[in-house]
């Protein structure tokens, strides 16, 4: 098997996996009716599921991301998406809160962590070259995006069709897709480019990552990146019911965000591969905030609604190849499973307090206005610390 044939095979199985497993998993924000109906559960226990989906989603990461660069990452999408079925079947069996927070959340959460970005990424990473990696990051981040667009209206004409405990096992059997283009996905040795001696070793790189500025601030920026995403995907479809938007604008307006990040994040991945990826994401960070301030400024209705899932939906995303490939840039391949790994650590940290905050505030206040706010600044937030940090690439060690 040639070097280029290998590289389209693995960007296409990868793009394919994380279609399926982004695409599912930003569809559960749907089924909060049902769940509020069939379980009885409140905003606050729906956003605390996706809360621990999304802490368990980075607590596992740096170790998985660890045992992806030892062992291979394709044996760890394997187990991932077996889990991935198994959480999304053991919802079907559930009866109160508490079942929720086991399948949909812990489950499904180690499970994400074992079948979406850093894994697929640090697979991909091993056969594409340098001058290219950004714009193939970008556009397997943009393949996440693109199953958000298309699962988001499948899920709403499942939902008017079958009862939800059906869609479960519908999504069943799309997770067991997963499972065979992981185990597809194997790469030798000999095909491996992360195999050059002008790569820093993963102990090195464990070691300088430690007291390392730049990487120190990435960890800051992706946990306001959680921050974001978390919350306006578990709060959003609800925030535009309570606004008085349509269910067919509102789910329209969803899925312009999942339409819009393709663009964006294959655009910023892109970029990134001919401009400073700091100052992209200087730039990223500093749009959001513009973006989520005008929504609140603005008087709402169904074309601003509109208007947010476009332009919240170019943001959404483009932060992953910007972080991700700066990473790469930084400390090299053989480590990124691990360093990434730890840096969507504090994306999935941000989101956890996004996805459970955002319950919290509108349970005690009856509107989401303040958490808004909140994400405003933290967005400037993140802006200023990507201002002159430190994106310089680590040298080897001399043998």
């Amino acid at each position: 098997m040639s070097q280029k044939y290998l590289m389209y095979k693995i960007i296409a199985l990868g793009i394919f996996t994380l279609i399926i497993a982004m695409g599912v998993r930003q569809s559960f924000g749907m089924f909060l009716p049902s769940f509020e109906e069939s379980l009885d559960i409140s905003r606050a226990s729906f956003g605390l599921t996706l809360a621990i989906q999304h802490l368990l989603f980075g607590l596992a990461q740096p170790f998985v991301g660890y045992l992806a660069d030892k062992h291979g990452g394709y044996k760890l999408l394997v187990v991932g998406s077996f889990l991935y079925t198994l959480g999304l079947y053991a919802v079907t069996l559930i009866s109160d809160a508490y079942g929720l927070y086991l399948s949909l959340g812990f489950l499904i959460g180690l499970a994400l962590s074992a079948s979406t970005y850093v894994v697929v990424l640090g697979i991909i990473a091993k056969v594409v070259p340098a001058n290219i990696r950004s714009t193939v990051f970008g556009l397997a981040t943009a393949a996440g995006s693109f199953g958000m667009f298309i699962f988001i209206p499948f899920t709403q004409k499942l939902l008017e069709n079958f009862e939800s405990n059906q869609v479960f096992y519908i999504f069943c059997c799309f997770t067991l897709l997963m499972l065979i283009a992981g185990a597809l996905m194997k790469v030798d040795a000999k095909n491996d480019i992360s195999s050059s001696k002008e790569e820093i070793s993963l102990k090195h790189a464990l070691k300088v990552c430690r007291t390392h500025s730049g990487y120190i601030r990435l960890n800051i920026g992706f946990f306001v990146c959680g921050f974001h995403v978390a919350f306006v995907a578990t709060h959003f479809p609800t925030y535009l019911s309570d606004e008085g938007i349509s269910p067919s604008i509102a789910m329209l307006a969803f899925s312009f965000i999942g339409l819009f990040n393709i663009i964006g994040s294959f655009t910023f991945g892109y970029l990134g591969d001919r401009y400073s990826k700091r100052k992209l994401l200087v730039i990223l960070y500093s749009l959001r905030s513009i973006v989520f301030a005008l929504m609140l400024i603005l008087p709402f209705n169904d074309t601003t609604a509109l208007l947010f899932g476009a332009f919240i939906g170019l943001l959404w995303l483009a932060t992953v190849p910007l972080t991700s490939g700066m990473v790469v840039q930084i400390f090299g391949i053989k480590a990124l499973g691990t360093l990434y790994g730890i840096v969507f650590l504090f994306h999935q940290l941000g989101s956890f307090a996004g996805a459970w905050l955002g319950g919290i505030v509108y349970d005690e206040t009856g509107s989401y206005n303040s958490i808004w706010w909140a994400s405003v600044f933290l967005a400037i937030l993140a802006a200023l610390v990507h201002i002159n940090m430190d994106d310089k690439k680590i040298k080897a060690q001399k043998s």
